[in-house]
C-alpha cells in the first residue's frame, strides 16, 4: 500500500515540476490561487502572488496525499511506474476539470480563454504523470 508520506513527498515533487512548467508556459501573472486569496482578502491578485503560490503548493501536496491513500482503497494498483503514471494522468485531468469547472468558473467567476485552458490542462497532466510516476517507484511506500 502506498503511504501518506509518499503522497506528500510525491505531491511536493509534482507541484514543483508543475510550477516550473506554469512559469515557462504562463503569462507571468499570479497563479489562479492568488485570485482566490484576493477574492476573500480583498485587493489585487498581484498583491497575493506569494500567498497564492503557497496555497497552490498546499493543494498540490494535499492532492498527492489523497491519491496515495485513495488509489489502493478503490483497487487501483500503483505498483508499476507505467500504470501509476497512467492513473496519475487521469487524476491530473480530473483535477484540471474540477479546477476549471468549479474553482475558476464558479468560485472565481472567471471564463478561461483557450490559451489558459491549454496551459492549465498541460500542467495538470504533467502534475499527474509526475505524481503517479513517483508513487509507482515505491520510494517511501
Amino acid at each position: 500500500m502506498t503511504s501518506l508520506v509518499a503522497g506528500v513527498v510525491g505531491g511536493l515533487v509534482a507541484t514543483v515540476v508543475m510550477t516550473i512548467l506554469m512559469n515557462v508556459m504562463g503569462d507571468g501573472g499570479p497563479p489562479p490561487t492568488a485570485m482566490f486569496v484576493a477574492k476573500f482578502a480583498g485587493g489585487d491578485p498581484e498583491e497575493y502572488a506569494m500567498p497564492g503560490m503557497l496555497l497552490h503548493f498546499v493543494y498540490g501536496i494535499g492532492a498527492g496525499a489523497v491519491l496515495a491513500v485513495a488509489a489502493p482503497l478503490v483497487g487501483l494498483g500503483l505498483g508499476s511506474i507505467a500504470i501509476a503514471a497512467a492513473v496519475g494522468l487521469v487524476y491530473g485531468l480530473v483535477l484540471m476539470i474540477v479546477g476549471m469547472g468549479f474553482w475558476m468558473r464558479v468560485v472565481l467567476g472567471m471564463e478561461p480563454d483557450k490559451d489558459m485552458m491549454m496551459m492549465f490542462g498541460t500542467v495538470h497532466a504533467v502534475y499527474g504523470v509526475v505524481l503517479g510516476g513517483f508513487l509507482g517507484t515505491g520510494v517511501l511506500a
